[in-house]
């Protein structure tokens, strides 16, 4: 059986609060972290590090964002999917990448502990340690960027890449 008809998608949620323009120094200031946090660091590493994140907290403004913006990047949509299975799906993604995002994983959900000494040392193998302050810096940045999405409810789906250029 086919039909024509559109599903009745479940209405868009209002956004709680428009926190950016209500506190505009506290968005710029996040933005001149996010700027400086990602310097140096392949763009690819960081957009995969933001979806991971934003997976993790749930944030589907962020989500929206940045697999937008990886795809944009060129990013492939299959490793995008195999993301949130990373674990099982290695082979898609480099040293670098893995380390990153179980670092990522690590210092999101703070809530399991402390960062582990084995993440942290893989990490630190595989990035020097200017990048790795960075890395430290672009997980820090998204977390922040997240709270507020879930907080605040944004909803996702009007983002296009180019939208929010710093």
């Amino acid at each position: 059986m086919t039909t024509n008809e559109t599903p009745a998608y479940a209405p868009e949620h209002p956004a709680r609060l428009q926190w950016a323009k209500l506190v505009p120094d506290v968005y710029k200031a996040l933005v001149s972290l996010e700027v400086a946090a990602r310097k140096g660091l392949d763009p690819t590493l960081v957009e995969l590090v933001k979806v991971r994140a934003s997976q993790i907290n749930h944030c589907a403004f962020c989500l929206d964002m940045h697999t937008k913006d990886a795809l944009a990047a060129g990013e492939s949509v299959e490793r995008l999917i195999q993301l949130g299975a990373w674990e099982e799906s290695r082979h898609f993604y480099t040293e670098r990448e893995l380390a990153a995002i179980e670092l990522t994983e690590a210092v999101t959900v703070l809530t399991d502990g402390f960062v582990p000494d084995a993440v942290y040392g893989k990490a630190a193998e595989l990035f020097d340690e200017t990048e790795l302050a960075q890395l430290i810096a672009v997980i820090t940045a998204i977390n922040a960027w997240n709270r507020f999405g879930v907080a605040c409810r944004l909803a996702p789906g009007h983002y296009t890449p180019g939208m929010f250029k710093h």
